[in-house]
């Protein structure tokens, strides 16, 4: 008989299962005490918690990156779900305390993301973007077929990055065939690099944290000087037209100043890389989360949303009745 994960469990009911602590910040509540603001994972997904009254001890076992049993109830609150604890412990040896058991995963292999990925920069026919795109992605490359895309909201498992760097070159080829005037290896180059920053943004995909420099820089900035170190050592001029080019694909891409790029898109393939990347993000986290909705009934809030929720259609044509 098959273990039931997270999701399996529905609201009010009581909760007995292994769990992985993606996440367990320690906060002070209303009342002077610390609690412990976990994330509980498994394949089917992450939900939150809350420890109340954590002593030092419980704070020092329960760190983010351990397997623990946990004994609750799984409920709603403001329309997100969440657990009530009963009881936690570590797990032991002789239980499945392997935190890898517990990780979600791209759908697609390592070996079958970087084919698909080597086909593509065979397209990048221009010598000093092929060199650079190649350059780094040996450099980076356990990080980029392993690492997460982000701490949370989009394409947040392992293999992620990898992940959703393929989804926009798929749109990206779309694009393409649809606009043949567009510069491809340029728009192809973008995307790959244009989140290689959270190789060092990100510490990986078992308890994610940012980094120091992930935190003080930031992914935008870290790619841009990974680009121009690769510059210095393939030879390239750095000022030159090629490397500026590929260089504001990257700073640019999160489309406004607000979200964290110097500079607005002035290139059309720089405007193309930073709608599709915003597309492929939102649509997962809009998939992610109708995947543990009922039909007729609304998603949690979504943060990455502008805490929008999204209605699933029932499968009859029906519409749900109000509440």
């Amino acid at each position: 008989m098959e273990t039931k994960k997270i999701f399996d469990y529905q609201v009010d009911d009581n909760m007995a299962l292994f769990v992985l602590i993606k996440g367990a910040d320690v906060r002070i509540a209303k009342n002077g005490k610390k609690f412990i603001a976990f994330t509980f994972a498994d394949r089917s997904g992450e939900i939150s918690a809350k420890f109340w009254d954590a002593s030092e001890q419980d704070i020092e076992l329960f760190e983010a990156g351990k397997v623990v049993f946990l004994q609750g109830k799984r409920e709603t609150y403001q329309q997100n779900p969440q657990i009530k604890i009963y009881k936690l412990r570590l797990a032991t040896e002789m239980e499945p305390a392997d935190p890898s058991l517990y990780l979600q995963s791209a759908p697609e292999s390592t070996q079958d993301m970087e084919k698909e990925l080597d086909e593509v920069i065979f397209e990048i026919t221009n010598p000093n973007w092929n060199r650079i795109v190649r350059y780094l992605l040996k450099k980076y490359h356990a990080q980029f077929f392993s690492f997460p895309a982000a701490k949370k909201n989009h394409h947040d498992f392992a293999g992620g990055l990898a992940f959703h760097t393929l989804s926009i070159l798929h749109l990206a080829q779309s694009v393409v065939k649809e606009y043949p005037g567009l510069n491809a290896p340029l728009l192809y180059s973008g995307v790959i690099l244009h989140d290689l920053g959270k190789s060092l943004e990100l510490s990986g995909p078992v308890a994610t944290v940012y980094t120091v420099p992930g935190n003080l820089l930031g992914h935008i900035v870290l790619v841009d000087e990974e680009i121009t170190e690769a510059c210095d050592k393939l030879g390239i001029d750095k000022m030159s037209q090629d490397a500026i080019l590929l260089r504001h694909m990257i700073v640019s891409h999160h489309g406004l100043l607000e979200y964290g790029s110097p500079v607005r898109p002035h290139l059309l393939e720089a405007e193309i890389l930073h709608h599709l990347d915003d597309l492929d993000a939102s649509i997962m986290m809009m998939n992610k989360a109708l995947d543990h909705t009922a039909p007729g009934e609304y998603t949690e809030r979504i943060f990455g949303m502008d805490g929008r929720n999204f209605y699933r259609p029932t499968e009859d044509g029906s519409l749900a009745k109000p509440e």
